[in-house]
């Protein structure tokens, strides 16, 4: 990866936006978002408020890295990083989180299907109302996804007790949110507004206008809709028993062991009684037992990682805090 010169640091005192785009093939995008994004910055800087713009040309082939670097005189608040090769949006968000500079972040997309001079003083003021994190919440939406995304947000609700009607789309946090999140797996960019939601965040929305895409086409098609299913069910047993995993896998344990007890005891009553062996059930009874202390030993296990991992991230967090 490689990026322009960073913009000289804020006065402590001074509020800093920053502004996070991941861009992969948009490069006939690109002219006008920068456009859009200045708009958005002038009346925002002319309050007192630094911005920068992190776009992460994220292995594109067709120069979009190229033409924003072309536009980087133009525009002195635009910092450039680059993946040598597409590694997909989640991973372009943890590649931004790590350059952004400031207070506040907000995620917009680079197709234009969100206007920055609209969306980000909109998300800026509702976020000023104290919420920790703003999503965008899109009006008028014409596309063959919206069925799917539906159904997304509608699970989503459910499982997660998220007071929001469009998950997957542009936010606002603030820095402290980003800071507190795990490491983000592949496509888990979806999930950042549940684990917010799970960690105590204060979580607000705003209605946007949502604008059908100038130029490029859509990365995300209809086959994702069972992976993102799978990865709500996946980010729902993690936040709930990551913290003690012994509760998932002792409780399985116990469960199999009890039902092994009450079989065995149920075999010996009926030898007592009637001097029949039932061995297809005798042995089903033992692969239970040996399966509940299975379980039971990976929960102890987990339960050492879960420490060792939590001793890291307090490290991580005590390192984080001398730096500044």
């Amino acid at each position: 990866m490689s990026d322009l010169p960073t913009s000289a640091a804020a006065p402590p005192s001074t509020r800093l936006l920053s502004v996070l785009i991941p861009a992969r093939d948009e490069a006939d995008n690109i002219p006008l978002l920068l456009e859009k994004v200045d708009r958005a910055f002038r009346p925002l800087m002319a309050q007192g408020t630094a911005c920068e713009l992190v776009l992460v040309d994220d292995g594109s082939t067709d120069g979009t890295g190229d033409r924003a670097a072309s536009l980087a005189d133009r525009y002195p608040f635009l910092r450039l990083v680059r993946h040598r090769r597409n590694l997909g949006l989640t991973a372009a968000l943890r590649t931004g989180f790590r350059h952004v500079q400031g207070d506040v972040i907000v995620f917009l997309p680079a197709d234009l299907e969100s206007d920055p001079e609209e969306d980000i003083p909109k998300l800026l003021a509702k976020l000023d109302e104290g919420y920790d994190v703003v999503a965008g919440w899109r009006q008028n939406r014409k596309e063959g996804k919206v069925f799917a995304s539906a159904i997304y947000n509608r699970v989503s609700r459910l499982l997660f007790d998220v007071p929001v009607h469009d998950m997957n789309w542009i936010k606002a946090f603030r820095r402290e949110v980003i800071e507190e999140l795990p490491p983000l797996r592949s496509d888990w960019h979806r999930f950042i507004l549940h684990i917010a939601a799970y960690q105590g965040f204060r979580i607000g929305e705003v209605p946007t206008n949502w604008y059908r895409r100038r130029a490029g086409r859509s990365k995300f098609g209809i086959g994702r809709i069972p992976i993102s299913f799978l990865d709500v069910l996946v980010v729902r047993f993690l936040l709930t028993f990551s913290q003690a995993p012994m509760r998932f896998f002792g409780g399985l344990g116990l469960i199999s062991l009890g039902v092994s007890f009450v079989t065995f005891a149920f075999l010996l009553g009926l030898w007592l009684a009637a001097q029949t062996q039932k061995r297809p059930i005798f042995i089903a009874a033992g692969i239970l037992a040996l399966a509940g202390l299975l379980l039971i030993l990976v929960g102890f296990i987990a339960e050492l990682i879960v420490s060792q991992s939590e001793q890291i991230r307090e490290l991580e967090h005590r390192l984080r805090e001398k730096g500044r």
